[in-house]
């Protein structure tokens, strides 16, 4: 029989390395700049939370040797203003190597694959290397498809996107990716080195990644007015076949905003969300904070007609159905997406804006009818069915 461990053995104190990042990075969350109330500062923890999880994934589940794709971020770890809407998969790359991906195409509304040079830090971004969608695949009768990919030089990572338009009726695939010359070799063992390492990583990936999103918007959003969205442009870093429109917002709890935008039939998803000074999403699961076009009312005209503010924007205080709720916070950034576009946008696709008092809502929003709490609650549910439906962790 094995002999139990000595209880006397010193600790290794492979863990202090991620102890102190924690530490930092608790320093790191309290002092953000925007904090305001107890609610921001609770939601910053909640956070933190999250980025640990995430700098744990990240260095103890992705093996160079053994790739697989990751879903690093999700309803409970938020980042980089990430899209209810998407699935993200990520996979570690190195240099020279052969990777093939096979899987099963669902019936998300886009499947794009990116590969990445660099990274995202607090001072640069990454760069795009290669980027496709699943136009550019051959697909079988049953959705299979497989594809091969050689890491060229300065490529560091491939990342994967599930977009789902209507959240009620389309299913996810399924994606696996493979090193061709390590395939059915075992893996490292383990040792006190290469568990060390882990830690470190995980260590500077956590607060790394902290300040990479504190930074990440002062790059892109908050260089444009508040209160405004630019016009439809290339994603920086982005997909080929995306557009997107990006700004800020800063209402008081009786201010609404109005964005009108027309209905984009030449792609299969486009959508609106705001985010919280986090860079992250705001709850999508339990509240209204996101809305694709297949969830949206379109008017008689062709236009979308969003409604942000703090209180329902109908009649008497009622929920309408583009209402985005922006739960709690004053200010935050914001987003409007169109992918796997068939042409290219031009100015007149994209939103216009206006502020306005929250009372003159109904007037100038006439057929926005407002909804009945059961209804709204029904909304909800929908949601969270989906969202338990559709995404991982």
């Amino acid at each position: 029989m094995t002999e139990p461990a000595d209880p006397a053995v010193e600790p290794l104190g492979l863990t202090d390395v991620l102890q102190e990042a924690i530490a930092e990075a608790e320093r790191l969350i309290a002092g953000a700049p925007f904090i305001r109330t107890e609610a921001d500062l609770l939601e910053g923890y909640d956070y933190l939370a999250g980025r640990i999880r995430m700098a744990m994934q990240t260095a103890f589940d992705y093996d160079l040797d053994r790739p697989l794709f990751v879903n690093p971020t999700h309803q409970f770890s938020r980042q980089g203003l990430d899209n209810p809407d998407a699935i993200y998969f990520n996979a570690y790359l190195r240099e020279g190597v052969e990777y093939v991906v096979r899987g099963r195409r669902g019936t998300s509304a886009d499947l794009s694959f990116q590969v990445m040079g660099g990274a995202y830090t607090a001072d640069s971004a990454a760069t795009s290397m290669l980027a496709f969608d699943d136009r550019e695949l051959e697909i079988d009768d049953e959705g299979r498809f497989e594809l091969t990919y050689t890491a060229e030089p300065g490529a560091k990572t491939m990342i994967v996107r599930e977009v789902f338009n209507d959240w009620e009726t389309e299913e996810r695939g399924s994606l696996t990716i493979e090193r061709t010359d390590t395939l059915g070799q075992p893996a490292r063992p383990l040792t006190e080195q290469l568990l060390r390492k882990k830690y470190e990583v995980a260590a500077r990936s956590l607060t790394g990644s902290i300040q990479t999103w504190f930074a990440f918007p002062q790059f892109f959003q908050y260089r444009e007015p508040v209160n405004t969205l630019t016009p439809p442009k290339a994603t920086p870093g982005g997909l080929s076949s995306q557009r997107s429109s990006i700004g800020h917002y800063e209402l008081d709890d009786d201010q609404a905003m109005v964005i009108t935008v027309p209905r984009c039939d030449d792609c299969s998803y486009q959508a609106v969300q705001i985010g919280s000074d986090w860079y992250a999403s705001t709850d999508y699961e339990t509240h209204q904070t996101s809305l694709t076009k297949a969830q949206a009312q379109t008017d008689p005209d062709g236009m979308m007609r969003f409604v942000v503010s703090a209180r329902p924007p109908g009649e008497s205080g009622a929920p309408i159905a583009n209402w985005l709720e922006t739960t709690g916070h004053r200010t935050g950034p914001m987003m409007l997406r169109w992918q796997r576009l068939e042409r290219d946008l031009t100015d007149d696709d994209g939103p216009q804006v206006q502020v306005v008092e929250l009372a003159d809502v109904p007037t100038l929003l006439p057929l926005a009818s407002p909804l009945s709490q059961e209804e709204w609650v029904a909304r909800i549910a929908a949601r969270q069915r989906a969202v338990a439906r559709r995404m991982i962790s």
